[in-house]
């Protein structure tokens, strides 16, 4: 008899431990949580008070002196200073895949007016929408303009032109640049100086082996 009750006690004892391990997926008592106050932390808002912080706000500005991921340094032009245009320019240098963004870009923002070929010959223009002809950027007056002037021309607008500041951020305006830049020199403008180091490397190589 007492064995019996052993059996029966044991057996109950295993399905009782089975069932609660068994909960569906959804564990109501876990036990004891070693930090509790990184298991279930308050999470603050942006734009709300903190008061873990001195100035008492959650979102924080960018460490001093720091410039975030994926950003560009900012470019300190002030509107109107024609003197710093001409001396502007940038350090970035583009691959291929990056002069070929800066094209798909300016055909979206600027080949309107411009026109894809850089002619001036954009359908606005060309469908009777303005009096006089765009900019022709492959004309000499255009061909050795500086890089700034034409970045402070996308920043800031230029007589009809608007700014475009809001729909480029740094680095594409300057991709864009790069590729005007690059088809000014393959149509008498200045030596193309944007490439990306390993595409320059490679130029000579070619070059020799073209010979």
């Amino acid at each position: 008899m007492n064995k019996i009750k052993s059996i029966v006690i044991a057996g109950l004892t295993v399905t009782v431990g089975l069932v609660s391990c068994d909960s569906g997926n959804v564990r109501r008592t876990p036990g004891h949580i070693y930090v509790p106050d990184m298991t279930y932390s308050r999470a603050y808002d942006a734009y709300t008070s903190n008061p873990n912080f001195e100035d008492g706000l959650t979102s924080r500005r960018p460490v001093s002196g720091t410039v975030a991921r994926g950003h560009e340094l900012p470019d300190h032009l002030a509107e109107g200073d024609t003197n710093a245009y001409k001396t502007f320019n940038t350090e970035l240098r583009f691959n291929d895949a990056k002069l070929a963004e800066g094209k798909r870009l300016f055909n979206i923002y600027c080949g309107i007016c411009h026109g894809t070929a850089l002619d001036g010959q954009g359908p606005l223009f060309t469908l009777g929408k303005f009096a006089s002809m765009p900019a022709n950027l492959k004309d000499a007056k255009y061909l050795h303009m500086p890089a700034g002037q034409m970045y402070a021309a996308i920043k800031y607008g230029k007589n009809m032109m608007g700014s475009y500041a809001s729909q480029l951020d740094i680095r594409q305006r300057w991709m864009v640049i790069a590729y005007i830049k690059k088809v000014q020199s393959e149509n008498g403008g200045a030596p193309y100086t944007y490439a990306a180091a390993a595409e320059v490397a490679a130029a000579p190589a070619e070059a020799a082996h073209a010979e």
